[in-house]
């Protein structure tokens, strides 16, 4: 499934900066994706399969996340973050661990039953779920520019450094077996996770912006498709970096 979205990502990026050079043959867009289809569907090279089973929703469900998380990033205003960074620095290296010991004690207190790994797990799961109310917060113009900016990259963020924290408590709760022992498994996935995810979106990033730059330049992206690079880009490196971690 990982592989189908990046397939798809790679190709609609492709297509949306050179859909200004095939505006000016007789070849539409139809005709591309129609092509495209049958190129890689089954009656191609079968490398397409759109079946959505148990893993397919489970895929959708986290390609929404992304898309939510990479609208909210497009929507950042950088000029403003940059004069206030502080404050989302602030929010994410102290106040989110702080939450999850905070998190943390609440569970040792409440659930004694429980293991201190798994009340771990819980207060990370826990720490960076966003209240749908916080939203009237975020988008309401009485508050401070600043204070909604920086709510607004704390959402954002906390659950990607949330992540590699509960791959480390949950090795260390499942105790699975690995050369080297548990400690040794429980590094090598926050690793993977940290650097598989960075190397991915900083290195299909930059190949992006400079297609994209060489293209435009050339007048090949028009107005029309001028929306769809980025998001598709995402998409990609997306399913590229959760392709390659399950290899």
């Amino acid at each position: 499934m990982y592989a189908n979205l990046a397939i798809l990502g790679t190709f609609v990026f492709l297509y949306s900066i050179t859909s200004g050079r095939l505006e000016r043959t007789p070849i539409n867009g139809a005709l591309v994706f129609i092509a495209f289809g049958l190129a890689f569907g089954p009656l191609g090279l079968d490398l397409l399969n759109m079946d959505v089973e148990a893993e397919g929703i489970s895929t959708l469900a986290e390609l929404t996340l992304a898309v939510l998380l990479f609208a909210d990033a497009a929507n950042a205003d950088l000029d403003k973050l940059k004069r206030f960074s502080q404050i989302p620095m602030r929010l994410l290296l102290i106040g989110l661990p702080l939450t999850i010991l905070l998190g943390f004690g609440v569970g040792a207190v409440l659930f004694g039953e429980l293991g201190l790994l798994e009340i771990a797990v819980l207060a990370t799961m826990l720490a960076p779920t966003d209240a749908a109310l916080g939203k009237a917060v975020v988008t309401n113009e009485a508050v401070p520019s600043n204070i909604r900016e920086s709510l607004n990259v704390e959402s954002g963020l906390n659950d990607g450094i949330c992540v590699p924290v509960l791959f480390l408590f949950l090795a260390l709760v499942t105790k699975a077996g690995a050369e080297g022992g548990t400690s040794l498994l429980a590094v090598k996935l926050v690793a993977e996770e940290i650097g598989i995810g960075a190397g991915v979106g900083v290195g299909l990033t930059l190949l992006g912006w400079f297609l994209l730059k060489r293209f435009g330049d050339r007048g090949w992206v028009t107005e029309t498709w001028l929306q769809l690079p980025v998001p598709a880009l995402a998409v990609a490196c997306f399913g590229v970096a959760q392709w390659i971690s399950i290899r």
